[in-house]
């Protein structure tokens, strides 16, 4: 069985960051049966995202912001790798700049 080779992306970790910093230099596994576990990953970090903001109040509303991790798994299993990569960099840099306030 082959493992996919992951990067670490030294950077300072603020909350979820690190886990931003992790993925950004993350291979992707394969497709098919292996873009499901991408999609966990998503989730995941994006469920760390969405708690951070409401324990920073930064009031942030909309799908991007939603507590629902089943949500996150559907709305990634209908994008490619790129656009899920840039939602949860985005995402960051909104969460970043709220907490710096």
């Amino acid at each position: 069985m082959r493992f996919p080779r992951l990067t670490i992306t030294a950077r300072p970790a603020f909350g979820g960051s690190a886990c931003l910093a992790a993925l950004a230099g993350a291979a992707v596994l394969s497709p098919g049966t292996h873009a499901a576990a991408n999609c966990d990953m998503y989730a995941k970090l994006a469920m760390q995202q969405q708690q951070e903001a409401a324990e920073s109040k930064c009031g942030f509303t909309g799908p991007q912001w939603s507590p629902d991790m089943k949500a996150h798994i559907a709305w990634c299993g209908g994008v490619g790798p790129d656009q899920w990569k840039a939602e949860l960099q985005a995402r960051q840099q909104k969460l970043d700049a709220c907490k710096s306030k």
